[in-house]
């Protein structure tokens, strides 16, 4: 297994015990829960490692990267995912049509920033 394999698999375990539904994004079921963690999901850059849903709303994204990466050095990656929902997600999201909610992660280590307070 590969270092981010092995993060994914941390991050997946982490995500179920915090009541997220882990599903894979070509096996979609939007009734299956209420916060929804979907793997590689198809954006305008190319796909993200997560991205979070609450009543079928996209909240957030989750980069994964294996662990001993430099979290702080992959902020833009997850903040261009954030910016680049294709229309049909983007349309979901009341306000600003951006993502609230980003985080990096390691599996181990964890970065959270919410898009709203730029502070």
């Amino acid at each position: 297994m590969t270092p981010e394999a092995q993060a994914r698999q941390q991050i997946d375990a982490m995500l179920v015990a915090a009541g997220w539904t882990v599903q894979d994004y070509k096996a979609l079921n939007l009734a299956a829960a209420r916060g929804i963690a979907l793997r590689e999901v198809p954006l305008k850059t190319g796909p993200c490692d997560y991205l979070l849903l609450v009543d079928r709303v996209p909240v957030g994204v989750i980069e994964a990267k294996k662990a001993g990466t430099t979290l702080s050095g992959v902020v833009e990656q997850s903040g261009s995912y954030a910016e680049n929902l294709p229309d049909f997600l983007a349309n979901l999201i009341p306000g600003s049509k951006l993502l609230p909610f980003a985080y990096e992660s390691t599996g181990i280590e964890t970065f959270f920033r919410d898009e709203r307070e730029p502070d």
